[in-house]
């Protein structure tokens, strides 16, 4: 199974704040989940909180949580103690991706052991309380960069790039 991460990051890497994305971008939740769609998604709780909704649909709901058994309040969710036992609950799913959603501290985790990173680069500097940590120039290269400017509907300028670990 291929381990993703998939973030939205301002120029100064920040992803959040006060447990909110900082920015309305459509185009970046379309393509979030159109990526996503049926595969696993590997959350920390206060991520999984912030969703009004519950549970993403569609995806199998996995989230990392020293309360054990997590107790969300809707079907659809695996609850993992540790990031490595939600990998394996990913596993499990046979599915041939599965995605880290966030947030900050399952980042940080999850990047030595991913083999990609879809990263919708937000670019501005925006003020934020969580960050994507810096990606090692030396362990990742970007494949592909598709730029994207601010129109009526993005407020910023953004570019929508897929990094692979170096083998």
């Amino acid at each position: 199974m291929i381990l993703s991460i998939i973030v939205a990051a301002s120029t100064n890497n920040a992803i959040g704040k006060n447990n909110q994305l900082p920015w309305h971008l459509p185009n970046d939740m379309k393509f979030f989940k159109n990526t996503t769609w049926a595969m696993p998604v590997i959350m920390g709780r206060k991520t999984y909180e912030s969703f009004v909704g519950g549970p993403l649909p569609g995806r199998f709901n996995i989230v990392v949580s020293r309360q054990r058994p997590f107790a969300g309040d809707k079907a659809n969710i695996l609850s993992a103690a540790s990031l490595q036992e939600a990998i394996t609950l990913a596993e499990k799913t046979d599915c041939r991706e599965a995605f880290v959603i966030g947030g900050a501290q399952i980042y940080s985790s999850s990047i030595s052991l991913a083999d990609r990173i879809y990263l919708t680069r937000v670019h501005a500097v925006v003020d934020g309380d969580a960050f994507f940590p810096e990606i090692p120039a030396d362990q990742w290269k970007m494949v592909s960069d598709s730029d994207f400017q601010a129109d009526e509907k993005h407020a910023f300028p953004y570019s929508f790039q897929l990094w692979e670990r170096i083998k």
